[in-house]
């Protein structure tokens, strides 16, 4: 349904909108998620369970969303206010551009995930989640201007192009290639990219490459043309969980690229990744946790039916304790999310970057394994219906194959687990050394 009930089944909801105070939301956010809410149930949602099945989200679906400035929150906060008022870009759904905060972008990626299902948002925003925010935040005027206008309006789609065959969350080992032309004037770029969001229908990709030596210090980030470019071939990859997506893989061979497409310096590249994976990771945790609620809360409703030994599931303790133990990391999860966003919206940029970068990274991971125990309790308690791809236990089943694709994109488990610790040990180190400094 595309109104929120008037007595929210348990679980199905966060705190706030459930009638519970909560320091975090004005009004306008409010406003905002009730208009959001619509939006998604109209354009995508009432669809959605539909499109994943055939494979596909109908093309029009992007074109809608571009028209309603809907991919734009995608993106974070603050938005690029400057640029989108020279598009012509005031406001999304009544919020104005220059009042956007990550407040906003938390409750967008909360009902972007409600249906369930990963797939059909994810053909939709990987470009703008990804792809553009390095092109703002380190691109010169003159490859944003070539850039942004039609990257931002939707003209053109791009995706983001890191992970590699025999290089995921171990980003330093990149091995596609960016070398210079005897002439200077371009890059001729050599490699293969894997499980690319998007990157079947991409115009463009924000690529990283290598222009110099081993390492990190030798990778850098390129716009790299892809669709009917030639040396690039692409194809679609079928992956377990969200079919919809566009899952791609690219190989490029002597691709031509402009130097001037170069996004920042050269030997830049690991500084940008890293911190463009902040964001990402944090929009993966939001929308996981919706997920994760819509898989507990449509067992919950399940439990209350269904009869099994002459009385509900609902009434069976078993039952009861498997509900509790997954609802209550769910709302712990909520909890520390929710927190993350209020944080974000009252520090700058870069001392969130230093300050969050690995307690982010916690949450992406602690996400993906709490929407494994929510997604595994569902269906447990659904029983048969829980393995079938059809029928009322469908949503929950297919929940639980999207699992993986929670737990390993943006950075694998493991990998982001140990990156969270050795990020707050760095963090604690430098602020010991600045203590010392003041007391010399």
């Amino acid at each position: 349904m595309s109104q929120l009930s008037a007595n929210p089944i348990p679980f199905s909801e966060p705190p706030y909108l459930c009638g519970l105070p909560s320091p975090y939301y004005s009004p306008g956010h409010r406003r905002f998620q009730k208009a959001c809410r619509e939006f998604f149930w109209e354009h995508l949602h009432s669809h959605a369970a539909e499109y994943e099945k055939a494979g596909q989200v109908p093309e029009h679906v992007f074109h809608t969303f571009c028209k309603h400035n809907m991919l734009l929150p995608n993106i974070g906060a603050p938005l690029p206010v400057d640029w989108l008022k020279r598009l012509g870009i005031a406001d999304i759904l009544g919020v104005k551009v220059e009042e956007w905060d990550y407040m906003y972008t938390g409750i967008y990626f909360d009902e972007m995930a409600r249906s369930g299902m990963a797939g059909p948002g994810s053909s939709l925003n990987a470009g703008f989640n990804f792809a553009i925010p390095p092109i703002l935040k380190y691109g010169s005027p003159e490859l944003q201007e070539r850039f942004l206008p039609d990257l931002l309006t939707g003209r053109k789609r791009c995706c983001i192009a890191i992970t590699e065959p025999e290089a995921g969350s171990d980003v330093a080992n990149i091995t596609t290639t960016a070398t210079k032309t005897s002439d200077g004037q371009y890059y001729l770029v050599n490699g293969a990219k894997k499980w690319i969001t998007n990157g079947i229908w991409s115009d463009f990709a924000t690529m990283a490459v290598r222009t110099g030596g081993p390492g990190a210090s030798g990778l850098s980030v390129l716009v790299v043309p892809l669709k009917g470019h030639p040396g690039v071939t692409m194809r679609p990859l079928k992956v377990t969980g969200p079919i919809t997506s566009g899952t791609t893989y690219i190989e490029l061979d002597d691709v031509k690229v402009p130097v001037g497409n170069l996004v920042g310096h050269e030997g830049d590249g690991m500084r940008m990744i890293m911190t463009n994976f902040n964001h990402e990771r944090l929009s993966i945790a939001v929308g996981v946790t919706r997920q994760a609620r819509v898989a507990l809360s449509t067992a919950f409703h399940y439990c209350l039916k269904r009869e099994a030994f002459g009385k509900t599931l609902m009434d069976q303790p078993v039952v009861r304790n498997r509900l509790a133990k997954a609802g209550a990391e769910l709302e712990t999860l909520w909890a520390f999310v929710e927190q993350l966003l209020y944080q974000l919206c009252h520090l700058p940029k870069e001392e969130a970057d230093r300050k969050l970068g690995g307690i982010t990274a916690l949450a992406k991971a602690k996400a993906g394994m709490v929407l494994n125990e929510c997604a595994q309790c569902a269906v447990l308690l659904f029983g048969g219906a829980g393995l079938t791809q059809s029928g009322q236990g469908e949503l929950v089943e297919s929940i639980l194959r999207e699992v993986p694709a929670a737990r390993i994109p943006g950075g694998s488990e493991d990998v982001l687990l140990d990156l969270a610790v050795r990020q707050l040990v760095k963090v604690y180190q430098m602020g010991e050394r600045k203590l010392k400094q003041s007391k010399m």
